[in-house]
């Protein structure tokens, strides 16, 4: 089988456009929360590009100006930051940020599938290891829409792969959010044939790239080296 793989990162950084500094002007600190990006996330997906020799497709504007990884018409496309700002300034944002970066990942999954039987799209992010006082025992997580027979046998395989290979993380299905939520995958689904698209989101859990060095290492090795066999298994 001819397998196409495209790989993208939407919370990959936190740069705020200069036509918008004034309203992050007293809140920088924000931007270098999880609130302004997904930590360890774009380290991770570069690791992906580099054992798997594809194209990373990253957005390095942060979420708290506009949302990649949400629809148009969610209401947390704007966060409390942006929501103050008139329908001409969103429409900038939209038209110079959200949709080239979004069109840009439907784009290269429309050209792979003109060339490929299967498209496997991972989204890669990363997520706080506490919220709302709840301590989240995932380490890693893989989201995926259970109606979605193919995206259900990649993560299924990819998990399994994990476990075999005796991987010290816990490894969990659609934690720590539901892989129907909304986001840039859950979107190219309803775009692409279900069973040539398969979009998956990884979610990692940041203690590990903010605490801990070693460990963090091992976890890039365990995520990348189990999805590349993952996909060779799938090819032959």
């Amino acid at each position: 089988m001819r397998l196409g793989i495209v790989l993208s990162c939407e919370h990959a950084g936190n740069e705020v456009p200069s036509a918008f500094a004034d309203d992050f002007r007293a809140s920088r600190q924000t931007l270098g929360t999880h609130r302004g990006y997904d930590p360890g996330a774009h380290a991770l997906a570069q690791a992906f590009a580099s054992v798997l020799g594809v194209r990373l497709y990253a957005q390095s504007v942060t979420r708290l100006l506009i949302d990649s990884n949400r629809s148009e018409n969610s209401p947390t496309l704007f966060s409390p930051f942006t929501n103050p700002l008139s329908d001409k300034q969103r429409d900038q944002l939209l038209a110079k940020h959200y949709r080239p970066y979004r069109n840009s990942v439907r784009t290269e999954v429309t050209r792979l599938l003109e060339r490929h039987d299967k498209v496997v799209h991972l989204s890669v992010h990363s997520f706080t290891p506490e919220l709302r006082g709840a301590v989240r025992t995932t380490d890693i997580g893989l989201l995926f829409d259970p109606t979605f027979a193919f995206e259900t046998d990649v993560c299924q395989r990819w998990r399994a792969t994990m476990v075999s290979a005796k991987t010290r993380f816990v490894v969990h299905d659609n934690e720590p959010y539901r892989g129907d939520g909304d986001g840039l995958t859950t979107t190219l689904r309803n775009e692409f044939p279900r069973d040539r698209y398969a979009g998956i989101e990884l979610e990692v859990n940041q203690k590990y790239p903010r605490r801990n060095a070693r460990r963090w290492s091992d976890l890039q090795e365990t995520v990348t080296t189990s999805f590349a066999a993952v996909l060779k298994a799938l090819a032959t």
